[in-house]
């Protein structure tokens, strides 16, 4: 059976092909209308193309004349948008080796922050002296800016490292103390920072020409080649301990002052206080031997007497035996006994009889 007008060949009716043309029609409208709308985030800046010219550029952020939010332009293929991550970037480069001034390799490790910078004001500028623009077609894109500034960091930082010492990098007057005015480092990087945002035979600024603004760069750390680290290691000991050598022979040295001095000042006390105690020794034998002297001629006899005894005392034990001569003045004691002076008794209340005996 032969098919009615109203259906195709395919079996598909005229209704049918009606919605269908309908519904591309709508979709072909909102697609135009979807392709005609540019919404412009915080956080990025627009370029709007026709045909490779730009007829948009949406950079203003500040509150006052900020062009944030939805935009108009004409569909897709006839205008394109071209959106660039305003936001601050951190750019992280592997480590280089260099050489310093001294040649000792180094490997430095550094960071760099940048961003694409922002329009100050629109003004009569044209779309060609927006930075936006400018690093679009100088640079295009994230990783060909990092590209470019790791070459260009990585040129300036090898020059200014191989005008600085080893020595010169490392250098800390105290390990306990904090930081303590401009270190060398920091003089390095602010020294870098000026060179990767404008070299001296340069007429424009980075900024200026590609529209890249330079945020901060620092050094991370500084660390030795592997290859090298023992042997620079070794050196740093034998360095360290020459320091350490000096340091103990001034000590010695030092000690050795004080020491003599003290020596000195003690020989110097010792002398005076042994002069100070023979003159103190000497009056108190004098004293003495004039007290003596005195008490001795008050009763000679007496004294004598009392000389004999003690040297009896002394010299006459169970087991002395002496050979003296009938003469001798050692024996008269024992042989006359007491002197008549001494042996008579005096009157007094505690009268103590004393009788001379013969051996």
């Amino acid at each position: 059976m032969p098919p009615t007008p109203t259906e195709s060949r395919l079996g598909i009716s005229t209704r049918t092909w009606q919605v269908i043309g309908q519904l591309l029609l709508v979709g072909l409208v909102i697609a135009v209308a979807v392709g005609s709308v540019v919404f412009v985030d915080e956080t990025e800046l627009v370029i709007v193309e026709r045909f490779g010219v730009i007829t948009a550029v949406y950079d203003q952020v500040d509150l006052a004349r900020s062009d944030r939010g939805l935009h108009f332009k004409l569909p897709w293929p006839i205008e394109t948008v071209r959106r660039f991550d305003r936001r601050l970037q951190l750019f992280d480069p592997r480590g280089r080796e260099m050489f310093t001034r001294d040649r000792k390799n180094i490997i430095v490790d550094t960071y760099l922050c940048w961003r694409i910078a922002a329009s100050p004001s629109i003004g009569n500028k044209s779309f060609s002296d927006r930075p936006v623009v400018k690093f679009y077609r100088g640079l295009g894109g994230i990783p060909t800016t990092e590209a470019r500034l790791d070459t260009r960091l990585r040129s300036v930082l090898s020059e200014e490292m191989g005008r600085l010492a080893l020595s010169d990098l490392l250098v800390s007057t105290d390990s306990e103390a904090g930081p303590q005015g401009v270190s060398p480092l920091a003089e390095l990087t602010n020294r870098v920072q000026r060179q990767v945002r404008q070299q001296a035979d340069e007429t424009a600024s980075l900024t200026s020409r590609l529209g890249v603004e330079i945020l901060d760069i620092g050094i991370q750390r500084i660390n030795l080649p592997e290859g090298n680290l023992f042997a620079v290691y070794e050196r740093m000991r034998k360095e360290r301990d020459k320091i350490a050598q000096r340091y103990r022979s001034a000590g010695e040295a030092e000690k050795l002052v004080i020491e003599s001095q003290a020596k000195r000042r003690s020989a110097e006390i010792m002398a005076k206080a042994n002069s100070e105690a023979a003159g103190i020794r000497a009056a108190g034998e004098a004293e003495g031997l004039r007290i003596r002297n005195t008490a001795h001629a008050r009763d000679p006899e007496f004294y004598a007497w009392l000389r004999n005894l003690e040297s009896y005392q002394k010299v006459l034990t169970n087991q002395t035996t002496l050979v003296l001569s009938a003469s001798s003045p050692f024996l008269k004691l024992l042989i006359d006994g007491l002197p008549s002076k001494l042996n008579s008794p005096k009157p007094g209340p505690t009268d103590i009889p004393v009788t001379g005996g013969r051996p």
